[in-house]
């Protein structure tokens, strides 16, 4: 109840606007009384996904909680992992705004953020300053906007060696639509050379802090089939962890009608939901049971969650959705999740 109340308010306002409101309040919130608005028990039903125990099979996708304001307060939701970020070496505003935009009728957003954060160095410490309990704490890493392409890979090894200490997973995010040229990193030779150093880098990084943190490669739904195939083949010859599908996407399939689809931008939520299974399953074909697979992709409920799961998905993450839905959507997954076993 009092989520719908505070999405009244808050749909009133522009995107960008009601984001920093409601996670102003979520942070300052986070460890005190006031968090019983929307802290909920949420039954333990745990997963084994990339050697880790997570308490639940429902995460918060990356683009929430850039920097990790407000780590305690989003756990205490109930959820059973959190990728903060996209994060990046150094600080950067972000695209000019406006520069996300609600889609209500099909329950969707636009948005063309642009990996808008306080940097690595400050989003390291507010990990280190939170207390999430049992929830995993996943950091999404990126490269700078100004970091020419041939230099990216600089960027996301630079931003492992930092967050590795304090990330319970790492998510290598080069498939975001709103940094230019970025994407290019998702074939061929760049994508094995990427993924090849961070490997090598995992393994050093391991050996440094006498512990294996797992790394997840998040890919794009708009790829063709060759290119997922090919995608899946740098996976498993770098031997990755796992993967993450999908990122937002550049078709405005299904949105056509309305006036915000002319606004640049990856599409997020319900018109995402079919094109992101269909990835999954595919991923699933190629990849078997030899590279676990995170879903993420226009989940608004537990039956769209399921699918995910029945398309190859071990787990999920909500974004567009829990704008949409709210915290009950992280409990009713998880019943949904434990029903089905």
């Amino acid at each position: 109840m009092f989520y719908r109340i505070a999405q009244k308010f808050l749909f009133q306002t522009q995107a960008e606007t009601a984001h920093n409101l409601a996670m102003t309040g979520i942070r300052v919130t986070g460890n005190t009384p006031l968090a019983c608005f929307y802290s909920q028990n949420v039954p333990y039903a745990p997963v084994e996904f990339m050697g880790i125990t997570f308490p639940n099979p429902v995460g918060l996708a990356a683009g929430m909680d850039k920097d990790g304001e407000a780590i305690d307060g989003f756990a205490a939701m109930g959820f059973g992992h959190l990728e903060v970020g996209t994060v990046t070496p150094r600080p950067q505003p972000g695209n000019d705004k406006p520069r996300a935009f609600r889609l209500k009728p099909v329950r969707g957003i636009i948005n063309r953020m642009g990996f808008n954060n306080k940097g690595v160095d400050n989003l390291v410490a507010n990990i280190k300053a939170s207390n999430p309990g049992d929830c995993v704490i996943g950091v999404n890493i990126g490269k700078n906007k100004d970091t020419p392409l041939e230099q990216g890979k600089d960027d996301y090894l630079i931003c492992m060696d930092k967050v590795y200490e304090v990330a319970g997973y790492i998510a290598v995010n080069i498939s975001s639509p709103n940094t230019p040229g970025l994407r290019q990193l998702q074939y061929g030779e760049m994508l094995d050379d990427l993924l090849s150093s961070l490997k090598n880098r995992q393994q050093q990084l391991a050996e440094k802090h006498g512990k294996y943190v797992p790394v997840a490669l998040k890919i794009a739904p708009d790829l063709t089939d060759e290119e997922l195939a090919e995608v899946c083949g740098s996976l498993l010859r770098n031997k990755l962890d796992g993967v993450i599908a999908t990122n937002t996407t550049l078709s405005r399939e299904g949105v056509e009608h309305l006036p915000e689809h002319q606004q640049a931008g990856g599409l997020s939520g319900a018109p995402l939901t079919a094109r992101s299974t269909e990835i999954i399953r595919k991923l699933h074909q190629h990849l078997g049971d030899q590279m676990p697979i995170l879903g993420v992709g226009g989940i608004e409920s537990a039956a769209t969650a399921m699918e995910k799961l029945d398309a190859g998905a071990k787990m999920v993450q909500i974004y567009t959705g829990f704008i949409y839905e709210g915290p009950q959507l992280i409990k009713a997954i998880t019943e949904a999740f434990i029903k089905r076993k």
